[in-house]
């Protein structure tokens, strides 16, 4: 196992520079997700740690070791693909016991340690059989036994789950979060889906366009968002937002918000630096908002109802903009009606609409 820290980390093409000084310090033994949309520069980053791109700038340590300089090979890291990568005419036992036999390693110091990560991922039965004959899962786990056997200081997962169908991913995420709690090794973990980054990481980097926007556990990244970037990309649905300016109540009976269309949303509270005149965003998660309110801070003509079983969204616009309330009771509300909506004090965000970033 080994710590990782990266220090100004910056990556160059040409005179394009796609990764801008990146700070990062990852525990020894910290599941660390990088989450971000394509082309954020993630999977750079990662590939820079592994020693497959040349860092253009800065400093990254592993173990305590600086690793610029250092081949792949010397890094002692293990690294598992979307593509799985397993040699199609090879079992997966061979293909499993690929590195080690080509690191020469006797059969006798390989064979307990194959054995053992098999039964770990519930590949024993299927030690004989060739790739095709695998389920995409199945394929997965041979790629993660060959990173196991390696027994790495640090594993690195890109996007390794985004081949696989909706129901196996949901497995998949299950099986490598079990997997680091048994073996407790470091592990930074690539994915543009925000739910493996939530369900997973021991705490998220969220990255776009090469810089980190925001580094924290999972919660206190969906809970405090840092700036509209972040509270956007989490969440699913998406966070809902309305863009205005803030106006005060009669009889100083606090701020709501003014939109662009000449409608209001009450605000119940508001961070000590929300004051009249200013431009924000009011963002507010769609499970937060109570639905049917007797004092209502805002109101949604119906346009959309998507029941799920477990919870129902319905969907309308405010200000223009379309938002999504969530509630767990079996609506009967249909297409067409207005509902009245409270946003709870506690639940709401501002954002500096010109800059994006939290108001506190």
């Amino acid at each position: 196992m080994a710590a990782v820290q990266l220090s100004g980390i910056f990556k160059r093409y040409g005179d394009t520079q796609v990764v801008h000084g990146i700070d990062l310090h990852i525990d020894d033994g910290e599941f660390v997700v990088l989450v971000g949309p394509s082309g954020c520069g993630k999977s750079t980053l990662m590939r820079m740690v592994a020693g497959l791109e040349e860092i253009s700038g800065g400093d990254l340590m592993i173990g305590g070791t600086r690793a610029n300089g250092l081949a792949p090979q010397q890094r002692n890291i293990s690294m598992v693909f979307q593509s799985y990568a397993l040699y199609p005419h090879l079992s997966v036992y061979d293909n499993i016991a690929f590195g080690p036999r080509i690191r020469k390693e006797p059969s006798a110091s390989f064979k307990p340690r194959i054995e053992a990560a098999a039964k770990m991922l519930n590949l024993s039965g299927y030690l004989d059989r060739l790739p095709r004959a695998l389920s995409g899962g199945q394929r997965q786990r041979v790629a993660m036994g060959r990173a196991v056997v390696r027994e790495p200081s640090l594993f690195l997962f890109d996007e390794p789950l985004s081949n696989l169908d909706a129901k196996l991913r949901v497995q998949m995420r299950t099986e490598i979060k079990a997997l680091h709690q048994r073996l407790k090794n470091t592990v930074i973990y690539v994915t543009h889906d925000q739910i493996e980054a939530m369900t997973m990481a021991d705490r998220i980097v969220v990255m776009n366009a090469g810089r980190i926007e925001q580094i924290g556990r999972p919660l206190e990244l969906y809970d405090h968002p840092a700036n509209l970037f972040v509270a956007s990309f989490l969440g699913s649905p998406s966070m809902n937002f309305a863009a205005g300016v803030l106006v005060n109540r009669a009889q100083g009976a606090g701020l709501a918000l003014k939109l662009g269309d000449g409608g209001e949303i009450v605000l119940e509270g508001a961070p000590a630096s929300a004051t009249a005149g200013a431009k924000v965003t009011l963002g507010v998660r769609p499970e937060h908002i109570e639905t049917a309110a007797e004092t209502p801070d805002a109101s949604m003509e119906v346009e959309v109802v998507e029941p799920t079983g477990a919870e129902t969204h319905l969907y309308g616009k405010i200000g223009g903009s379309t938002w999504c309330v969530t509630t767990r009771q079996r609506s009967k509300v249909e297409p067409g009606q207005r509902v009245t909506l409270r946003l709870p004090a506690e639940h709401i965000h501002l954002f500096d609409t010109e800059s994006g970033h939290r108001l506190v």
